[in-house]
């Protein structure tokens, strides 16, 4: 029999001391976590992290090394085929077929989950309409845009109306007007229940999707919770970042004191971590230091990040 959740929780992921390792890597060490029934998750840090090896364990093509691991009550060790028939999975690198029609990719797929030809064709026409490729249905694969594959590879992954949908870096190479409509496709998502697990390195990307969230460095997990959660415990409210000259900035390493909490002190400009930017420029302004400009802006997930481990999330 197949096991199933247990009775009163609406986790599909759970989570404890799970490892992978590669001969003397470590590529995940320890991690703990839980994915909810209907939210977006996301897996946040830097490449080698550790984000697509725990992607691969939780999709049933990694064996963990050690650890506890159940998804959608089920263990990946004994019940790989149970849990991909309930799995849409959108890998980092596109691999459709390209010598394929868009609808023809769909096709595929629903034969290859046994979905009866009357339901696959309608449910395919409500894909393509829904990835907003309804113009491109009888074009083949290989001169669509980026953006383009992007969405089919999406709409392939709910061909099989799953439970669970794993998008391992979702936007990647995609230009910022593709990045937003694949945003809004799964934001749409989000909306009808279903539940989304995201790895990501982009900030912004997390900071938009995610309900919750941990951030990976290092193979471990260095913190979690929602983004406004992450940013209320990691950082100030608000960063004035300035612009200074080479003496300006020299007069304001001299006199932070009662300025902010916390400066990041970057080549091009100086952030200053502060519960309001306002009140620090005045600050700076009555202490003399002149600037060439001023920005005040609400905290990021980058910020987080920042002051985490001292670098930033892009490499």
């Amino acid at each position: 029999m197949t096991p199933s959740a247990s009775s009163g929780s609406d986790a599909l992921i759970v989570a404890s001391g799970l490892s992978k390792r590669f001969e003397s890597l470590i590529a995940v060490d320890g991690v703990e976590f839980e994915v909810r029934r209907g939210e977006v998750f996301g897996f946040l840090g830097p490449n080698g992290a550790g984000k697509t090896s725990t992607m691969r364990m939780i999709g049933c093509t990694s064996p963990r090394t050690s650890g506890e691991l159940r998804v959608m009550g089920m263990d990946p060790a004994t019940h790989a085929s149970e849990i991909k028939a309930r799995l849409g999975v959108v890998p980092q690198a596109d691999n459709l077929d390209i010598e394929l029609t868009v609808r023809e990719n769909l096709e595929m797929y629903a034969r290859y989950f046994d979905v009866p030809r009357d339901t696959a064709a309608e449910r395919i026409d409500e894909l393509i309409d829904f990835v907003q490729l309804r113009d491109k249905a009888t074009s083949k694969v290989d001169p669509l845009s980026g953006g383009m594959k992007r969405r089919l590879t999406i709409a392939r992954a709910l061909v099989n109306r799953p439970d669970l949908i794993l998008l391992d870096e979702p936007t990647t190479g995609l230009d910022p007007q593709a990045r937003h409509l694949v945003w809004e496709r799964l934001y749409r998502l989000k909306q009808s229940g279903v539940t989304l697990v995201i790895t990501t390195h982009y900030m912004d990307e997390a900071e938009q999707l995610c309900d919750r969230l941990v951030v990976m460095d290092k193979a471990k997990i260095v913190a979690e919770g929602s983004p406004r959660q992450l940013i209320e415990r990691y950082s100030t409210r608000e960063v004035l970042e300035l612009r200074l000259t080479d003496p300006a900035r020299k007069k304001l390493a001299a006199s932070l004191d009662g300025l902010a909490e916390r400066a990041e002190w970057l080549p091009d400009r100086v952030l200053l971590y502060t519960p309001s930017g306002d009140t620090a420029l005045a600050s700076i302004h009555e202490r003399g230091i002149e600037t060439d400009s001023a920005l005040v802006r609400r905290a990021t997930l980058e910020d987080v990040f920042l002051t985490i481990t001292g670098r930033s999330l892009i490499e």
